[in-house]
């Protein structure tokens, strides 16, 4: 079960099933900020660099069932990630909506392709030489993305170019995201309306 509150460019969810009980809050318009309690340290650590690099504000609150493992935790963290996305998008009105950012990680380089668009796709390409890092599994990535363009109902195409530190690669894709919304959402004062032929998005 979810509810929602939203107000400006912010917004706020809160999410509890028999698998994970979940507090989120985001600010679009922030300044980098981050408060971030999971049972999941290398999804915080990932978190803290996308809301840094895209200039967000964002709060989250999570218990999970980590005892079986961490899928549960970071697919709900990645829905309400969505959600509030959505939510505090509004209307869209004079947005870029589009984004295309390369950000390379030491040897890792990652691009991550934006279209905030009310069209959920996603387009994923990504080799890592391990399956995990730490205790973190690396098909734990494609899951929170996926559920984060599902939800926020946005086309995203990320790519890994190339690394040889899985750790380096993934970062690389978390800031790639943080500033390719970051543009995508930012204001255009050129735009009159909706950036679209249809008029809505």
């Amino acid at each position: 079960m979810s509810s929602f509150e939203a107000k400006g460019r912010t917004s706020s969810v809160s999410r509890k099933t028999n698998e994970t009980d979940i507090s989120l809050k985001f600010n679009v318009d922030g300044t980098g900020v981050s408060e971030l309690e999971t049972d999941v340290p290398f999804l915080n650590h990932m978190l803290d660099l996308f809301t840094k690099h895209g200039q967000f504000d964002l709060n989250v609150k999570a218990n999970g069932d980590i005892e079986i493992d961490d899928h549960h935790t970071v697919e709900d963290i990645g829905i309400c990630l969505g959600q509030v996305f959505r939510e505090a998008l509004g209307d869209k009105k004079g947005i870029k909506r589009y984004a295309s950012v390369f950000v390379p990680m030491d040897e890792a380089l990652a691009q991550v392709v934006i279209d905030i668009s009310n069209r959920p796709h996603f387009e994923y390409r990504a080799e890592y030489p391990s399956q995990q890092v730490g205790s973190f599994h690396t098909e734990l990535v494609h899951e929170f993305l996926w559920k984060f363009a599902l939800e926020a109902r946005v086309t995203l195409h990320v790519i890994v170019h190339y690394g040889h530190n899985t750790h380096h690669m993934i970062e690389a894709i978390f800031k790639a995201l943080g500033r390719a919304l970051d543009e995508a959402t930012s204001i255009d004062p050129r735009v009159t309306g909706v950036p679209s032929t249809k008029g809505v998005l």
